[in-house]
């Protein structure tokens, strides 16, 4: 584990995961059975002589926090099946930066731990706390968005549609087949408005195509007829 801290301006920043163990440990540092027993016993110590607390009193209170303890247990145990299912999945934590932005942190969870009756979860070997998780992907949809995401910066990367010319010819066609490659899932995820641009990139592409045949032909035809109309005068 690094023990390099990052530091700005002259003082140490937390990261995202140091953020979000802290944070648990603060929210873990409650009332346990020996806090409880410790505050019995100075009550039992200090009670008025007089007017003292009767063991009805005593077995009630020690009796309810019995209680308490139990659903913290549980929800605790809780806590440790939630997390351990989640080992293998894409998951977002959001965390609060030390200078109290907020942060998401996506990745896959590689393992869980429990400490102190906390549940960890951790990504590329950083440690977060079950309490900052934010959402589960499915990793077909995250995989879907990305490529949905990539495919529409590449695409607002190339010049104004009656802009082009021959060179951008290879981007359109990788575009063409990248989309043509597309699950309908993964199409889904584009816009209209991105296919539509698509589209129109295609047809210019082929009209620009085309007059460059077409200019070539023009060329070799011309070229045909010098050839013959020379030929036609030497041969006289």
């Amino acid at each position: 584990m690094a023990l390099v801290a990052p530091v700005e301006n002259g003082k140490i920043v937390e990261t995202a995961s140091q953020t979000s163990v802290s944070k648990a440990a603060k929210s873990s540092s409650g009332m346990d059975k020996e806090a409880f027993l410790q505050l019995l016993v100075a009550q039992m110590k200090y009670q008025d002589p007089l007017e003292p607390t009767s063991n009805t009193e005593y077995i009630a209170q020690y009796a309810q926090f019995s209680q308490v303890e139990q659903m913290q247990n549980m929800s605790n145990s809780m806590d440790l099946q939630r997390a351990s299912s989640l080992v293998g999945k894409e998951v977002y934590i959001k965390t609060t930066t030390s200078s109290g932005d907020t942060k998401l942190v996506q990745g896959k969870v590689d393992y869980v731990s429990y400490e102190n009756n906390k549940a960890y979860l951790y990504i590329n070997e950083k440690k977060y706390s079950i309490d900052d998780l934010d959402s589960v992907v499915d990793t077909d949809y995250l995989n879907a968005y990305n490529k949905a995401y990539n495919f529409t910066v590449k695409l607002n990367k190339l010049p104004n549609v009656n802009g082009i010319d021959s060179s951008d010819g290879k981007t359109i066609d990788d575009l063409e087949k990248e989309y043509n490659d597309m699950t309908d899932y993964e199409k889904s995820f584009l816009a209209k408005d991105t296919v539509n641009s698509l589209n129109k990139y295609i047809e210019r592409l082929k009209e620009i195509r085309k007059a460059a045949e077409e200019a070539e032909e023009k060329k070799d035809t011309e070229s045909k007829d010098e050839s013959e109309e020379t030929d036609s005068t030497e041969s006289v």
